[in-house]
């Protein structure tokens, strides 16, 4: 499980059999005091992979400075690069994500959820109208101290 902000947008693309599949980064921070006192902080990055409509509601709602919740899988996996030397590397596989609020200074307020305009999927005469979903955010700017497990909404 990681909370951290996106290092960048999501970057979307097509496999050759039509699945949707993302990439991200997700900078992680973590606080603490040595043995003088003294507040220390330490980032690291993390690779994240997305599959199908995760990957799709990632590239659709995720951008830089965006705070993200993301749960998955450590998986590592061998590619030969460019100048035909074997790399590899270690990502993270996401299966959950929520998202948390957006980059100070982004376009819409922080928390905020702005859905864009989808089309009724039942006819217009039906008289069903869903409740707009109410979506929790974690905002890690508001928080002075380590995030304790207790204080974690999910």
């Amino acid at each position: 499980m990681l909370v951290g902000r996106l290092t960048r947008d999501p970057e979307i693309r097509n496999t050759a059999g039509g699945q949707s599949v993302a990439t991200l980064s997700l900078a992680t921070n973590r606080f603490w005091k040595d043995k003088n006192g003294q507040k220390q902080d330490k980032t690291e990055f993390h690779n994240v992979v997305l599959w199908g409509r995760l990957a799709e509601i990632a590239g659709q709602y995720l951008t830089k400075g965006q705070e993200a919740f993301i749960e998955g899988r450590m998986e590592t996996r061998k590619y030969t690069g460019k100048d035909g030397i074997e790399r590899r590397t270690t990502e993270v596989v996401a299966e959950n994500m929520q998202l948390g609020s957006r980059a100070q200074g982004a376009s819409s307020a922080p928390g905020s959820f702005n859905r864009p305009a989808v089309a009724p999927q039942q006819p217009a005469s039906s008289n069903n109208s869903q409740a707009e979903e109410e979506i929790p955010t974690i905002n890690l700017d508001e928080e002075q101290d380590e995030i304790r497990l207790e204080d974690v909404p999910f």
